[in-house]
């Protein structure tokens, strides 16, 4: 099988393109021929290149609505899709998923799209949902699936009337696994806390730093893994709350495994999310997870069991989740454990890769 992967950003590694990497691997890992087409150069090119999946950068393809741009991209997408002849074309993501998909109807080829989060309920404002809501259900039917990373973005999807029901799939997440020698141990002190987010909507980091604001009698660190255009902001807002000398920003780190592994409890507070992949290696590593309550994510997190939820952009009940945690090592160890049979038993990457293959299969068969 030849399968074409295409995805909008190589400048920003995030959930959707780390999936769209293990993916290729594992499929090239089989006998079969993978081959990424992706905006631009940038990060996760390099990421590519170094894990040995070929890629093939578009010089058009860009996350902004630009309608000369975008028809250039259709235009030199599909000319690339036409010297690739694969046998499937996956798509990821909504600017990628929309002009891959014209380029497969263009084509006759099939295609599965995954678009990692739909772009409305928090991510995106009233005018920009409406438009990609049109633009969605004239891409749908140019697929013969689409995948959803998690429950909630299938019933999101229905509601709005994005697809047919029987071409709205549910794949979870998986991701890979880690060495005994990388799993966290809950119970250390101080209590180091870290999340890993993009600081770019819809993560919230502002939230996160005023919850953890209110907790200046007790002993924690944070370290914040990730890059995006809010660092600055979040760099100034913990000067305001005096909080700058217990919070390290890391920057993006292509493995976050070492850093999951010295950490206590792992944090995400975000307005809106499909099913995060680094909620996933956290759980993996062994963490406690304190998260908001949005999309895909109590799905995964049962309050009170492996992890604690909150409301989204409420402070003081973070605040509240991550002092109880902080000051009890038990129970931090106690839900840690709990997240990592629950990795165990339902987001390992294998899973996720199989059943996603079994789905490669059976698409490219039908046609």
């Amino acid at each position: 099988m030849r399968i074409a992967y295409v995805i909008t950003r190589a400048d920003a590694v995030g959930g959707a393109s780390v999936h769209v990497l293990e993916m290729a691997r594992f499929m090239s890992e089989r006998g079969h021929q993978a081959m990424v087409f992706i905006g631009g150069t940038g990060p996760v090119a390099k990421r590519l290149e170094r894990a040995g999946v070929p890629f093939h950068p578009l010089r058009f393809l860009g996350r902004a609505i630009r309608p000369v741009a975008d028809l250039r991209a259709l235009v030199e997408l599909t000319a690339a899709l036409r010297d690739f002849r694969p046998t499937l074309v996956s798509t990821h993501t909504a600017k990628a998923g929309w002009i891959g998909r014209a380029a497969c109807a263009r084509l006759g080829l099939a295609a599965i799209h995954t678009p990692h989060g739909w772009p409305m309920g928090g991510r995106m404002p009233g005018p920009g949902t409406l438009l990609f809501r049109m633009a969605e259900r004239t891409a749908a039917p140019w697929a013969r699936a689409i995948v959803c990373v998690c429950e909630h973005e299938r019933q999101l999807a229905f509601a709005q009337g994005l697809a047919r029901p029987d071409r709205l799939l549910v794949i979870p997440n998986g991701v890979r696994d880690v060495p005994e020698a990388l799993r966290a141990s809950p119970t250390g002190s101080p209590v180091r806390v870290v999340s890993v987010a993009r600081f770019e909507p819809p993560k919230d980091h502002a939230t996160l730093l005023e919850a953890l604001a209110l907790l200046r009698g007790l002993e924690w660190q944070l370290d914040l893994v990730g890059d995006g255009p809010g660092e600055p902001a979040a760099r100034a807002r913990a000067a305001r709350l005096c909080i700058s000398g217990r919070v390290r920003f890391l920057g993006a780190q292509e493995d976050v495994a070492a850093v999951l592994a010295r950490a206590h409890i792992f944090a995400l507070a975000s307005r809106s999310e499909a099913l995060p992949r680094s909620m996933l290696e956290a759980m993996c590593a062994g963490l406690p997870v304190v998260a908001s309550a949005v999309g895909g994510i109590p799905e995964a997190i049962d309050d009170g069991t492996n992890g604690r939820l909150v409301p989204p952009g409420d402070a003081d009940a973070l605040a509240g989740a991550l002092a109880e945690l902080i000051g009890d090592a038990c129970r931090r160890m106690r839900l840690g454990a709990a997240a990592r049979v629950t990795y165990e038993n339902r987001f390992r990457l294998a899973r996720m890769a199989e059943k996603t293959a079994a789905l490669y299969e059976a698409v490219s068969g039908s046609y």
